[in-house]
């Protein structure tokens, strides 16, 4: 009984001491986490924001409040981690993919699809021509005839002679005058045929012993040599000449079709000429019509300028170089001459074809001193032609520099021989007018609504399309 006291009194010791303890531990927990939460704690943007961190401190507390005390050991222990930030970091947006390429790029890469795009348009409508070629060169002859009828079908329309009849007298008299023409070319050089394959003959015979005279050392042997690989080239090759034969009865089929539907075509445009624009003009947009009215008459003055002046201009060098063809004494001058007015219509390169073939002919026919007067004559006559007659005949109507003369004749005969050659000039005299006066009206247009007016549509002043439209009448 006596160790009792002496018991109970240590075990009270011991409640004293363990008491003391865990306070200590709670003070030392409770500061660690007051000083953690002062470091990584945002500063309090406003008064919500504040009550919102004194909230989370104050939960923070109570935690470690009631935490154990093996929990406040191991923090004070071990390194502390801290609490994950109560805000979400910034970061930086993407740029736009469109801001980010750079200018230059953008618009190289907008022409660039658009020019696609128009060369594919382009290849698409170059093989819709190529397959229906002939019927394409077909119209666009006619449309060459009309604009050299057409003057006379108006003319005769103002002296009172009925549509009908006008144009009927135009387009019989207009194609017998044409086939007249062909019949005596035909005619002229198989009638002088014999004449010159004599004087060629003759003509090759000179120029063999000019040769063997001449300072090149050419001998007897190397020409017949050469004349002798001829004659085998043209025996292996008869196969080919015999498949040329069938192809040029092709040809010749082909032609007659063209000729035929020409023919038609040209009827047709000269008696409803007006009619078939005013349905060609109701195929346009309603916004785009009036402007397309508007350059159709300049178009049709243009073509029918240029067809014009392309006769009058062959015609005078055509009579011109026969007469120095006659009075040089050169076989088939008339032939000669409606080759030159024929090949005329072939801009540039006609003319040196026609003129080369005139000096071949007076070479092998006649001597040199002919052929060089022949040259002489030629070259005087296109000199005059190039700087007196062509300014002065086509003026200002027909505006074509003569590298687009040049190139546009070389893509045309690239691209449908002979009748491209001929179409391709007009074809872009005609272009050449089209754009400038439709860049010229939306001009207008723009500076009509800048300044406040009505446009010609909202004032009803579109152009007539039986009026003015080509291929049509003149009005009065």
């Amino acid at each position: 009984m006596s160790r009792l006291p002496q018991w109970v009194g240590g075990l009270g010791a011991g409640l004293t001491r363990f008491a003391q303890r865990l306070d200590e531990r709670k003070a030392q927990t409770s500061v660690t986490a007051d000083a953690s939460e002062g470091a990584y704690a945002p500063a309090p943007a406003h008064t919500g924001a504040s009550s919102d961190t004194h909230g989370s401190s104050g939960a923070a507390e109570a935690a470690a409040g009631q935490a154990p005390v093996g929990v406040g050991v191991a923090v004070s222990e071990h390194e502390h981690v801290p609490p994950p930030p109560g805000y979400a970091p910034s970061v930086a947006p993407r740029p736009d993919p469109v801001a980010a390429v750079p200018w230059g790029v953008r618009v190289a890469a907008e022409v660039a699809w658009r020019l696609l795009i128009l060369a594919a348009s382009l290849w698409v409508l170059m093989r819709m021509i190529s397959a229906v070629q002939l019927v394409v060169l077909a119209f666009v002859a006619a449309l060459l005839i009309t604009a050299l009828l057409q003057p006379t079908v108006a003319m005769l329309r103002r002296h009172g002679v009925p549509r009908g009849l006008a144009t009927a007298m135009t387009f019989i008299s207009g194609f017998v005058v044409m086939g007249l023409v062909c019949w005596f070319v035909v005619w002229q050089v198989t009638e002088n045929l014999d004449d010159l394959t004599e004087n060629v003959q003759h003509g090759i015979i000179e120029l063999k012993h000019w040769l063997l005279n001449s300072p090149f050392h050419v001998t007897e042997d190397q020409i017949n040599n050469i004349a002798d690989n001829l004659s085998k080239a043209i025996g292996t090759n008869t196969k080919d000449i015999t498949s040329a034969g069938i192809e040029g009865v092709t040809v010749i089929l082909e032609v007659l079709t063209g000729i035929l539907l020409a023919m038609f075509s040209t009827l047709f445009l000269l008696y409803d000429g007006p009619k078939i624009w005013g349905w060609l003009l109701k195929l346009f947009p309603a916004a785009a019509r009036d402007g397309v009215a508007g350059a159709g008459p300049r178009a049709w003055a243009t073509l029918t300028a240029y067809v014009r002046g392309t006769v009058i201009v062959a015609l005078i060098d055509a009579i011109f170089i026969g007469i120095g063809l006659f009075f040089l004494d050169v076989p088939m001058a008339v032939p000669l001459a409606v080759f030159i007015f024929l090949f005329a219509f072939i801009p540039l390169v006609g003319a040196v074809v026609s003129g080369a073939l005139a000096v071949v002919v007076a070479l092998v026919t006649r001597d040199m001193f002919t052929a060089t007067m022949v040259l002489a004559v030629v070259l005087a006559v296109q000199q005059i032609e190039g700087h007196v007659l062509q300014p002065f005949i086509l003026g200002r109507a027909v505006r074509v520099h003569p590298l687009a003369v040049v190139l546009s004749v070389a893509a045309g005969s690239l691209m449908a021989g002979i009748g491209g050659a001929v179409v391709a000039v007009p074809l872009v005299a005609v272009t050449n007018a089209v754009v400038g006066y439709l860049r010229a009206y939306a001009r207008e247009n723009a500076l009509r609504t800048a300044a406040g007016e009505p446009s010609p549509e909202a004032a009803g002043q579109v152009v007539p399309a039986r009026s003015e439209g080509p291929p049509g009448e003149s009005r009065g």
